[in-house]
């Protein structure tokens, strides 16, 4: 499991700055830097100088470079996560992609098999629209695929280019505060079924199960608003009281179903939507604040990255070395509104 980031790494003031000297003449200028300051980011890295951003970027170029730093990252998180488990690309049995931040045809993993050296017979799965919530959905969907298939390899490959969608005129509140959080990055999970000779290394943690829930009547809530513009950003402000009211619950039924209460998980790799949201879901589950440390380290050295954040995540928490028998508890957000869960143990 590796993350990787673009070269251009920024102090969130910095950034701040920059969006600043980009707005129309007239903008609240103090109301976008009251926004940067409450969302607890420290610093983000972005595909381009900062320079380079700005109102002259049409969807045409902005997506063509998206298709062009996108592969240049993905392949670089591919190939570290391969590296470091000992697995040659034409081992792979299953690539399965992910991003929001982009349009690709050829989706990005077939694009990438022929530079990385994957087999020409490689199982494919590009999502799209799944948003922030990918990265736990496709962990949950790589399980479904080695449940069936224990002896095969299989790899998540997440590519998230947030800065790219910037629209840099537009003063809406949800283009502020995306403007805010998101940051670019790129992360790999490496997954195999238990009768691969990887499995029996016990590298990482196992997936327990999974689940996806929908929210009716919530779809104006989140997602993309795409014209000849590009992607701008719908943003409810309902969000962290629909995360309070329902995910919280959904979270509790969930542990339940495995005998389990929120109070049982060790590890919490909770997508960082940005600090309301960790404070309603901590706040609904009666968790310390503590619970939520990993994705909060995240947020403020990365930014939110959309589907890669949880595999960051996820990345930190392994790293700490957690002990046998540990759980862990995945969660992602997303479009429709909807939520995903991963259930994890060590």
């Amino acid at each position: 499991m590796r993350s990787v980031f673009p070269p251009h790494v920024h102090p969130q003031a910095e950034i701040t700055e920059a969006l600043a000297r980009f707005m129309p003449s007239g903008s609240d200028t103090a109301l976008l830097r009251r926004v940067h300051a409450s969302v607890r980011v420290e610093r983000r890295h972005l595909a381009l100088p900062l320079e380079r951003y700005g109102p002259a970027n049409d969807f045409g170029t902005t997506n063509a470079l998206f298709v062009e730093k996108a592969l240049e990252l993905g392949a670089h998180a591919l190939e570290l996560a391969l590296a470091d488990a000992g697995l040659a690309p034409d081992e792979l049995d299953l690539v399965m992609s992910t991003t929001v931040t982009g349009l690709a045809t050829p989706s990005l993993e077939a694009r990438l098999a022929t530079r990385a050296g994957l087999r020409p017979d490689v199982r494919r799965v590009p999502l799209f629209g799944l948003g922030c919530a990918a990265g736990a959905a496709g962990v949950g969907h790589l399980h479904d695929h080695l449940t069936g298939r224990s002896g095969h390899a299989a790899l998540l490959l997440s590519t998230e280019l947030c800065s790219l969608t910037l629209q840099s005129t537009d003063t809406s509140m949800a283009n502020l505060v995306a403007g805010a959080l998101f940051g670019d990055g790129a992360g790999a999970l490496l997954a195999v079924g238990r009768d691969h000779p990887l499995h029996a290394t016990g590298a990482g943690p196992e997936v327990v199960a999974a689940r996806s829930r929908l929210y009716p009547g919530t779809e104006h809530l989140l997602g993309w608003d795409i014209g000849h513009w590009g992607m701008r950003m719908v943003l409810g402000r309902e969000l962290p009281d629909l995360v309070r009211m329902h995910v919280a619950e959904e979270v509790e039924t969930f542990l339940a179903a495995h005998d389990l209460k929120p109070a049982d998980v060790d590890a919490w790799i909770c997508h960082p939507g940005g600090p309301k949201i960790l404070d309603a879901l901590s706040d609904a589950l009666a968790l310390p604040e503590q619970a939520f440390a990993a994705s909060r380290r995240s947020l403020a050295a990365v930014g939110n990255l959309s589907s890669a954040s949880v595999l960051h995540i996820l990345d930190g928490v392994q790293s700490a070395g957690p002990p046998p028998g540990s759980v862990g508890l995945m969660l992602g957000f997303g479009p429709g509104f909807a939520s995903e869960l991963v259930l994890l143990r060590w």
